[in-house]
């Protein structure tokens, strides 16, 4: 788009369905750059991504020539296929419903990027659950219980 300038700063969060720890590390790095492939393909910009085995953030640098939600859905279709094809798990793979989308200043994106990619270290103090009530507290986002991630205990 001619003439048009934009600074948008999106931090996404998804989960696996029934919040299975389905993401096996043999296979994260190799997911995340698929991911990676998605996103660029579609001439958006990864700053950071961490798949955990049972959640993803990405932190997005997007263009407003694209519908969030249309990227959303097409990341997750797309790498559900890829670790399907591919047979990486004895049962069908699949995202949940839904995602979580937090936007940022570009002068927080130093912490937000260390925060993503040290997810093994922060889940081992507070769990998904947790992290992810806290940042819809934060950011002051309305939500029902009743559809947010189905939890595991």
């Amino acid at each position: 788009m001619p003439n048009t300038y934009s600074q948008i700063y999106i931090q996404l969060v998804f989960a696996v369905k029934g919040r299975e720890n389905l993401i096996k590390e043999e296979f994260r790095d190799e997911l995340e750059k698929y991911i990676c492939g998605i996103v660029n393909g579609k001439s958006q910009k990864v700053l950071a991504l961490y798949c955990m085995p049972d959640h993803t953030h990405l932190l997005l640098s997007v263009k407003p020539n694209i519908s969030l939600s249309d990227l959303v859905r097409d990341i997750k279709a797309n790498s559900s296929a890829w670790i399907n094809d591919r047979k990486l798990l004895k049962n069908k793979f699949n995202w949940q419903e839904g995602f979580g989308a937090f936007s940022y200043s570009k002068s927080h994106l130093d912490n937000v990027i260390n925060y993503i990619l040290s997810q093994p270290v922060h889940h081992q103090k507070r769990s998904f659950k947790d992290e992810y009530l806290a940042f819809l507290e934060k950011f002051e986002v309305e939500y029902d219980e009743r559809y947010l991630f189905e939890w595991i205990n």
